[in-house]
């Protein structure tokens, strides 16, 4: 059964750059929650601004593994698996480039009225560390009510 949630994905990168500065990312969105096969998964749609073409994004996870696939104006399948690295093509409107991600922490946690997950991870892009990063996506029903998972 399909439930309509919404969907809370903060992300915060920790730069390696010499100012030290850090960029916080937060998308909050409506969208579906299921499950199929033993796996939970959230879908929505994100557009950009300035594009006419936006992604379908999907959160497949289970207790210990978050995949994220986009497709659209982004493509993209990341993994994070906890003590494994994982190398993906991130497809852009400004091109190519190869992503590593070496997740350090993947927690799942599952209560009546929300689904918290959270990954803390290394970031590579092209072979070149990027920087220690986290995301967190929270997940609430809709009409405020329980998920009853």
């Amino acid at each position: 059964m399909k439930k309509d949630v919404i969907i809370s994905i903060r992300g915060l990168q920790y730069l390696t750059d010499e100012s030290g500065a850090q960029e916080p990312v937060e998308v909050v969105t409506a969208g579906t929650y299921y499950e199929k096969n033993g796996h939970r998964y959230l879908v929505y749609e994100e557009a950009m601004e300035g594009f006419d073409t936006g992604t379908h994004n999907v959160i497949k996870f289970t207790d210990n593994v978050v995949e994220v696939r986009r497709h659209g104006l982004i493509d993209v399948h990341m993994v994070f698996e906890e003590d494994k690295k994982n190398i993906s093509f991130y497809h852009t409107p400004f091109g190519m480039m190869n992503m590593g991600i070496a997740a350090t922490k993947v927690k799942v946690t599952e209560e009546p009225d929300q689904i918290l997950l959270r990954a803390e991870y290394a970031l590579d892009i092209n072979d070149d560390y990027v920087g220690d990063c986290e995301i967190d996506i929270e997940v609430h029903n809709r009409e405020g009510s329980a998920l009853n998972l």
